[in-house]
């Protein structure tokens, strides 16, 4: 008889960050299932969306999730967070990614910030119904044939959020699973952030101009992301109010480059 085909494969996207990759396949190696562990490096640069695509191909589990080389999955993450999905109660599951020891306020903006997305992911004012960190997501096979990344998307900004809205218009946005937890590398700089989000502004203008009826949120959810932001500290809400700015500023540039 052959090898069983594995339940449940983890994907990861990678370029060059062999030291932070190799934290994450340590992570993979403490957990209390047994996983198949596709890595795909890009070392084309052809993006996030081709790599997670071509890591799907490649893959032998019944169910697929995804994280980043930046980040250790907790022990016990892949059973939580397929628990759903193989009791046949989901398509597409998604859990929270949170900073590890010493974050900056830089760190913990951007955690403001995705956590916030993910709270709001049903609300009607949202600017990303569905929207579920693609660091910490995992889906059926069936679906991520039917659905997979669309790899127009050059960077790892807006790709998950059109790839969770599609899910979410058939019936299949990822349910949040709180305790399936990955930590994320911390250290981000005050620029890193910035400019991180200026790419941010970027994807989001092609997110919105690749499918019609996408809208800016509602001031409601902008004033509750302001909010969200300040609950850590005052640091990180100044934070989060300068990269809304950063993000605008993206999203005209990217309007103006799309114009000439």
């Amino acid at each position: 008889m052959g090898e069983e085909r594995p339940r449940i494969s983890v994907v990861i996207p990678t370029r060059d960050r062999p030291e932070l990759l190799k934290r994450c396949l340590a992570a993979l190696e403490a957990q209390t299932l047994p996983v198949e562990v596709i890595v795909v490096e890009d070392s084309e640069g052809r993006g996030p969306a081709w790599a997670r695509n071509e890591g799907v191909r490649r893959a032998q589990g019944e169910v697929i999730c995804f994280t980043d080389d930046d980040c250790a999955p907790v022990p016990g993450w892949a059973k939580t967070l397929t628990a759903p999905i193989l009791a046949g109660a989901a398509q597409a599951t998604a859990g929270r990614t949170l900073m590890d020891e010493g974050a900056t306020a830089a760190d913990r903006a951007w955690e403001a910030i995705v956590g916030y997305l993910q709270d709001q992911a049903e609300s009607p004012g949202s600017s990303s119904p569905g929207f579920a960190a693609t660091a910490n997501l995992a889906c059926t096979r069936d679906l991520l044939q039917r659905l997979p990344f669309d790899e127009s998307f050059p960077a790892a900004a807006g790709e998950d959020r059109d790839w969770s809205e599609r899910a979410a218009g058939q019936d299949a946005a990822p349910r949040l699973v709180v305790d399936a937890v990955v930590r994320h590398q911390s250290g981000m700089s005050v620029g890193n952030f910035l400019r991180q989000q200026y790419r941010y502004g970027r994807g989001a203008a092609q997110y919105r101009e690749s499918s019609q009826g996408r809208r800016p949120g509602s001031p409601g959810f902008y004033t509750g992301l302001l909010r969200a932001g300040f609950n850590p500290g005052l640091a990180p809400g100044a934070l989060v109010c300068a990269a809304q700015v950063a993000t605008l500023s993206g999203v005209f540039s990217a309007r103006s480059a799309a114009r000439r």
